[in-house]
């Protein structure tokens, strides 16, 4: 019987930041309960490629086709970043299974939960002991195989978890936990949409570059929004911080990467009651969220939503 080891890594939402966190500057994040789990084992022969990928995670239509190479390319910095190869004895090869109940999407850190998760499997299969910051680094290692150059949000809340303000620097990213006075009810739905994180980031910083004044305007009202929402965060006022995820969304369609269909989906749940809704993520596609303040208007406003969105989830940060 060869020996398994399964791990596992959420799924995350940001709340505040996205594309701006990439320019150092802070956003908030929180994990969500679905994670990715990663079973992987040691087999005598196996794979003539050395390692053999099952994928079993659940995923919108064609995420899983589309991101196959990025997938791929990522589970090979992984296993170069723990030198895998190195502990094995030339005749065994891996098997990964990811799974899990995370659905892959968009904007839902769908790649950080696989590339944490299977950092915490070797780690666990060679006991390398590894501490979490160093879990925390193979994901981000991983993570280049999908956006090239990522901000480090993701993984990090795949790691640690909760509530977490994150901010990228020229050397390692400064994150804290934070503490919040009740549970914050989101509903988050899907456009069926999945967009490349690698292309987006890129058009945003060629616009960036074409236009330094125009950006440099929209991240100087984001600093200020984002600093305004920690503190409504930190206060418990949920309907403040409503408000502001309204003004962060504005702020993203500017960016230009929001669509028709984000905007639609936003719109739907305010209508039916959300006290705040924006997009969340990549953009051009996957996911957005809103606040909902109770559990009535949180039903409410996932059952208006079921009505045009491919995919509907409910979750509760603390």
């Amino acid at each position: 019987m060869p020996d398994v080891s399964k791990t596992q890594a959420y799924g995350k939402l940001i709340l505040f930041g996205e594309h701006f966190v990439v320019y150092h500057v802070p956003a908030l994040v929180g994990a969500v309960a679905a994670s990715t789990t990663c079973a992987l084992e040691v087999v005598e022969g196996g794979s003539d490629e050395g390692v053999e990928i099952i994928d079993n995670r659940p995923a919108v239509p064609n995420y899983k086709v589309k991101k196959a190479d990025e997938g791929k390319q990522a589970v090979d910095l992984v296993l170069k970043h723990f030198a895998v190869q190195d502990k094995l004895d030339g005749k065994s090869s891996l098997k990964l299974t990811f799974g899990g109940d995370l659905c892959c999407v968009s904007g839902i850190g769908a790649s950080a939960a696989q590339t944490v998760s299977l950092s915490r499997a070797i780690d666990q299969t060679f006991k390398l002991n590894s501490t979490e910051e160093e879990i925390n680094q193979g994901g981000y290692e991983g993570e280049k195989g999908y956006h090239g150059t990522p901000s480090g949000i993701d993984n990090t809340a795949a790691t640690y978890g909760g509530l977490l303000k994150f901010q990228r620097t020229e050397a390692d990213p400064i994150f804290t936990k934070k503490e919040i006075k009740e549970p914050i009810r989101i509903v988050y739905a899907s456009t069926g949409i999945t967009a490349s994180t690698t292309e987006v980031v890129g058009d945003v910083r060629s616009k960036k570059e074409a236009d330094p004044a125009w950006f440099d305007k929209l991240l100087e009202q984001y600093k200020a929004l984002v600093k305004k929402a920690e503190d409504a965060m930190d206060q418990g006022d949920i309907p403040l911080l409503g408000s502001l995820m309204n003004e962060n969304h504005k702020l993203c369609q500017e960016l230009t990467v929001s669509c028709a269909e984000l905007d639609q989906l936003v719109e739907t749940a305010r209508s039916a009651g959300a006290i705040g809704a924006k997009m969340s993520g990549t953009g051009r596609g996957g996911l957005m969220l809103c606040l909902t303040p109770t559990e009535e208007i949180q039903n409410k406003v996932f059952e208006a939503l079921e009505k045009s969105a491919p995919q509907v989830w409910k979750t509760c940060l603390q």
